[in-house]
């Protein structure tokens, strides 16, 4: 039974300045989250979740199977089973944090993942471009970002209209893991909009397992409501 999460920090729960640190490195958060959910003897990420900050106190939504456990004492964690009831036609307002990335292959035939983003630039030579003929990099997010989207929307059971969807927010995140041996680099866009559900088993599913590459590090969550 899958349940929705809300994990906020207890007020006055921590004053480490090595926590405060921590919220802003993407791998730290991934590991403070798979301390949550994780209880030891489980080897792979059975989650997925999105870390807000609202008035300067961290938040995570997730969703899960798995119950969350605050070995340290500092989360105040509320849950509600998480059923949806879907049809097909139906509307919901989303809001979903993604990785949209496109995979192409080299010259010898391996496979790299590109940020959509800095891939449209590439192809413009944007930075060769006179900043006059330069499309706004706002415009590039969401032509791209919107495309990305509706490339795997009937996969996931829901269509979008470009019309009902905004794209914006993009970040590029680096960081290195905890052992500092390897340099990570995502990007992310924020999708907010309507949705329209086409398939309501698929979606389920995707409701469930989420959205796009970058699952743990925060990517994903498909967050809906009713229109």
């Amino acid at each position: 039974m899958y349940h929705i999460y809300r994990i906020r920090l207890r007020e006055g729960a921590t004053t480490s300045a090595g926590f405060w640190q921590a919220i802003r490195n993407p791998y730290e958060v991934h590991a403070m989250v798979w301390r949550i959910f994780s209880d030891g003897s489980r080897k792979e990420r059975d989650y997925i979740y999105r870390l807000e900050i609202e008035e300067r106190t961290p938040l995570i939504y997730a969703v899960s199977e798995a119950d969350p456990v605050d070995l340290d004492g500092i989360w105040d964690i509320e849950s509600k089973e998480y059923r949806p009831v879907l049809r097909k036609g139906q509307q919901l307002a989303f809001s979903l944090r993604a990785n949209p990335v496109r995979t192409k292959r080299d010259e010898k035939g391996r496979q790299h993942r590109h940020d959509v983003v800095m891939d449209a630039k590439k192809l413009l030579d944007y930075s060769a471009c006179p900043p006059e003929a330069r499309p706004p990099e706002s415009e590039l997010v969401q032509r791209e970002g919107y495309s990305w989207l509706a490339s795997r929307s009937e996969k996931l059971g829901f269509s979008v209209d470009g019309g009902m969807i905004r794209a914006d927010g993009y970040r590029q995140h680096r960081f290195r893991k905890w052992n500092g041996k390897m340099n990570v680099a995502i990007s992310t866009i924020d999708f907010t909009g309507v949705l329209t559900v086409t398939d309501p088993d698929r979606f389920e599913e995707t409701l469930y397992r989420g959205v796009g590459p970058g699952k743990s590090f925060g990517c994903g969550l498909l967050m809906v409501r009713p229109v």
